[in-house]
């Protein structure tokens, strides 16, 4: 749900039932795109890394650049897959099940490395799990918008006002970076987009001889589930919808920036809990005697930060209010990384020594990933050019409303100085099609906040069940340590049993 890979990494980028706004786009019932007239072979390869499964395969698989001009240039797309051994499973092999990463700007492959061992042993030889780098990201081919390092950071990537909510500097550089993409991103940049991501899913599916597709898509890849079973419904068998934002096509990434506010005040009570508990005493990680002291120690720190930056082990690079609150935001995806944030607020509180920066903030991310994370949300939806007053006004409110992400998530981004239209209009999510959705969702997730997946199960209706988890985090299935809720993917993705309504896991 990705950095923009991993927190915006993780992922998430970022009104009304989608199906009664009347901006909504006839998008889902146009016709699929034309397609080649036959689909490539693929030439599997082993390529198990360390940690990884032994038997995961590597491939590429040609596709479009333009989907209109289906025989024109192509481009490559990395893919991979872990058969199902039959001899080791209990369970008939039911077909394939793709697993849609997070960003935009996850990799597919290295998620497949990541949890295909995990995910195979609770599919229990049912599918052979695939997955597949989106273009522009990994293994597949890439663009650049020839951003300057200093643009390439995840502080200024995520557009964190400077000091007391000043913009200047934020308007400046998404001018910068909408000249640049435009300048040097040319048409494969042009073509990084969910409606392609989407195709390029359809043609990897065709390519492995599958009439249907089953899916666990997370975050960002929920949206990209989504968007997929809108446009090709009757190509998908059980499809599960894991960490999902708010569908509505006119707000696509510019909501789920939004959302991000609520998402850190409803997660953040969490760690508060954990900083204040004795046991953090055995680690020198207790920073408050009581949760409720907790977040004004954060602020107040973050203020200090802001006024005078720390010095840290990378010259150069030093501890920001904004680089701190970054750390924050990245620590709520889950408890795992609680421990990391509460030693560097430690770190930062002490004047003796200079503090050794994380390596998301200590380090810019390379030019490929840092334009596909911007490309994708601003080629999907048009955004509105929204004068510099009227957002000077909107990170005012929502610095008062939600001081923990400081008005980053209405800030200015590239896309207000956006050169291209989009060439495909975001679909408006509807009941229409099968019903075969399962949706998971906590419910204090930093992310993908409840708020915005509520508006996607409601735009599904029947189609869909939704499992709210009772806890925080962002990724729900395998991921955050809930038996009930990954009993219950489980059992849907290997024997289609679902929820008759929709219910509410608490351990």
């Amino acid at each position: 749900m990705t950095t923009y890979q991993r927190a915006a990494l993780a992922a998430a980028t970022v009104a009304t039932i989608l199906a009664g706004t009347t901006a909504a786009t006839a998008a889902s019932a146009a016709p699929a795109p034309q397609l080649p007239t036959s689909a490539p072979q693929l030439d599997w390869q082993p390529c198990a890394k360390p940690g990884g499964p032994a038997a995961q395969e590597c491939a590429g698989l040609p596709v479009p650049l333009d989907y209109a001009h289906p025989d024109g240039p192509q481009i490559r797309i990395a893919v991979s897959r872990i058969k199902a051994d039959a001899t080791a499973g209990s369970r008939a092999r039911r077909g394939t099940l793709i697993v849609i990463p997070g960003g935009p700007g996850g990799s597919g492959v290295q998620r497949l490395t990541q949890k295909g061992a995990l995910l195979a042993k609770e599919m229990d030889g049912a599918y052979d799990i695939v997955a597949m780098d989106p273009r522009g990201v990994g293994g597949s081919t890439t663009a650049t918008c020839g951003l300057a390092p200093e643009d390439r950071y995840l502080t200024t990537l995520r557009s964190w006002p400077g000091p007391n909510g000043e913009i200047s500097a934020n308007l400046a550089r998404s001018r910068r970076t909408a000249e640049a993409c435009a300048r040097n991103g040319g048409p494969v940049l042009r073509s990084l987009t969910t409606a392609n991501q989407v195709r390029d899913m359809d043609r990897f599916r065709a390519a492995l001889g599958e009439e249907k597709l089953s899916a666990w898509g997370v975050s960002y890849g929920a949206y990209v589930g989504a968007t997929y079973a809108q446009r090709f419904p009757d190509r998908t068998d059980r499809w599960v919808l894991d960490s999902s934002g708010d569908p509505d096509p006119r707000r696509v990434a510019r909501g789920w920036l939004a959302n991000m506010a609520q998402g850190a005040d409803d997660r953040f009570p969490d760690f508060a809990a954990w900083a204040a508990h004795p046991d953090r005493d055995r680690d020198g990680l207790r920073l408050a005697d009581r949760p409720e002291e907790v977040r004004p120690l954060i602020l107040a720190l973050a203020a200090e930060l802001d006024r005078t930056p720390k010095e840290s082990t990378t010259p150069g690079v030093p501890l920001t209010g904004t680089g701190l609150r970054q750390s924050l935001q990245n620590a709520l995806y889950g408890d795992a990384a609680f421990g990391g944030f509460a030693r560097l607020v430690e770190a930062a509180r002490n004047p003796a020594a200079p503090v050794a920066l994380p390596p998301e903030l200590a380090q810019p991310m390379r030019d490929e990933d840092a334009s596909l994370a911007v490309a994708v949300i601003c080629n999907d939806v048009s955004w509105p050019k929204t004068s510099p007053a009227a957002f000077r006004r909107a990170v005012d409110a929502d610095r008062a409303a939600h001081p923990l992400t400081e008005g980053m998530p209405v800030n200015v981004v590239p896309c207000t100085f956006w050169k291209n239209e989009p060439a495909d209009k975001p679909v408006r999510i509807t009941s229409d099609g099968p019903s075969n959705i399962l949706m998971i969702q906590s419910r204090r997730d930093p992310a993908t906040p409840l708020v915005g997946a509520l508006k996607m199960r409601a735009a599904f209706g029947d189609r869909a069940r939704m499992v709210t988890v009772e806890q925080g985090g962002h990724g729900s299935y395998l991921g955050n340590g809930n038996a009930c809720g990954n009993r219950t993917v489980t059992a849907f993705l290997t024997t289609g049993s679902r929820p008759e309504q929709d219910t509410h896991c608490t351990d």
